[in-house]
């Protein structure tokens, strides 16, 4: 149902994000392709991706979080690419198998974070006082627990575009192929 664009079939507001996103990976990635038929959403998260980038969480902590999230939203395409991400930042193997099975990491202050996120989505961001206390005794901020949140936003927008487009796992991420349990 959902087109999968090129930077010249995508329409125009798409194409500068399409056409950055090609020259970065060396292809546009099959989630591009469909997002593109919004604009507003590829540019949006595009936009708010680059955001949480920035935040003062450590990049493994900003794919701990991606991936809690993907798991939990079972998107298989946002494990398999993430596991990747995960695999270039030499994240230990149990912390990456750990994480595709939403199963408790290994290393306690990534699992306080894990918890965290879990606790803010389930409460839907009314976490108990004990909870927080939890996660900053862990060495996070309270800067950190709303950056949680930033990036819970984000990537529970892309998790669920990339679903309601069925976007197919690109060949570059096949050997991180995962699907919920």
């Amino acid at each position: 149902m959902f087109a999968d664009h090129t930077p010249e079939s995508a329409p125009p507001a798409a194409r500068p994000a399409m056409t950055a996103t090609a020259k970065k990976f060396g292809r546009v990635p099959s989630a591009v392709a469909r997002l593109a038929t919004s604009p507003e959403l590829l540019n949006g998260f595009l936009k708010l991706s680059a955001i949480f980038e920035a935040t003062t969480l450590t990049a493994l902590e900003r794919e701990v979080l991606i991936m809690t999230v993907a798991a939990r939203n079972e998107c298989h395409l946002c494990v398999a690419m993430h596991t990747a991400t995960l695999t270039r930042l030499s994240a230990a193997p149990e912390v990456v198998a750990a994480l595709r099975a939403q199963a408790p990491l290994p290393e306690p202050r990534l699992e306080a974070l894990r918890v965290f996120v879990h606790a803010v989505l389930d409460t839907r961001g009314e976490v108990a006082a004990d909870t927080l206390e939890a996660f900053t005794g862990a060495g996070y901020t309270e800067r950190n627990a709303l950056e949680v949140v930033l990036g819970i936003g984000t990537y529970t927008l892309s998790t669920f575009a990339n679903r309601l487009t069925r976007a197919p796992l690109d060949e570059a991420f096949a050997e991180h192929a995962w699907h919920a349990a």
